[in-house]
């Protein structure tokens, strides 16, 4: 019986290191619509969306939902809007096309500076796919380079284009290449991104 109870025991152990080698992530949410609503203004309706949104991967993210890595950075998409503002030498995209700016955050939870050159973006039609184009504004943007001290955020731009006929549901996707990030294993997680419309 000892013996029994031992063995099952260690296969647990087995499959739950296993599961956890199979599965890496990079970290989890926190997402912004995740509040509580009160019992009096609760529907069927809204306990069924607070569902779907519970069952949603930890790297499928809304616009204003943060992810947090598992060495402590944080990303937050704040917004992603179209560009009506333009600089002189800025280059604005063909009549055909939709100008966009995604906002996001950058909060570093670590204890040392983070080199922002870790970061990579990209964007993406989410309607009927579509690629983007990238632009090249100074009017109201400010790109992610340097570094962000312990405990400090930071909000950057980053400012692309896509076509009318794609829609103007877009995803969003920040992936890290720093070192430390590389040599920890966890780059093998799901990338985290944003899907949003273009506001």
């Amino acid at each position: 019986m000892h013996a029994r109870t031992a063995a099952l025991a260690t296969f647990a152990a087995l499959a739950t290191t296993l599961t956890a080698c199979s599965e890496p992530a990079q970290g989890s949410a926190e997402r912004a619509t995740a509040a509580v609503s009160s019992p009096a203004s609760s529907s069927p309706a809204s306990d069924a969306s607070a569902e779907d949104a519970g069952e949603q991967p930890d790297t499928e993210l809304a616009v204003g939902d943060t992810f947090v890595y598992t060495d402590g950075l944080k990303a937050k998409v704040d917004s992603i809007r179209t560009i009506t503002k333009w600089g002189e030498y800025d280059t604005k995209p063909d009549a055909d096309m939709i100008p966009f700016r995604v906002t996001y955050t950058i909060t570093n939870g670590t204890k040392k500076a983070y080199d922002l050159d870790g970061f990579g973006y990209n964007a993406e039609g989410a309607t009927t796919g579509g690629q983007t184009e990238f632009l090249y504004v100074e009017a109201d943007s400010k790109q992610a380079a340097g570094r962000l001290a312990a405990g400090r955020s930071a909000t950057f731009t980053a400012e692309y284009s896509i076509a009318k006929s794609d829609g103007r549901e877009v995803l969003f996707t920040m992936s890290r290449t720093d070192s430390a990030w590389l040599e920890s294993g966890s780059v093998l997680g799901d990338d985290p991104n944003w899907t949003g419309t273009i506001k």
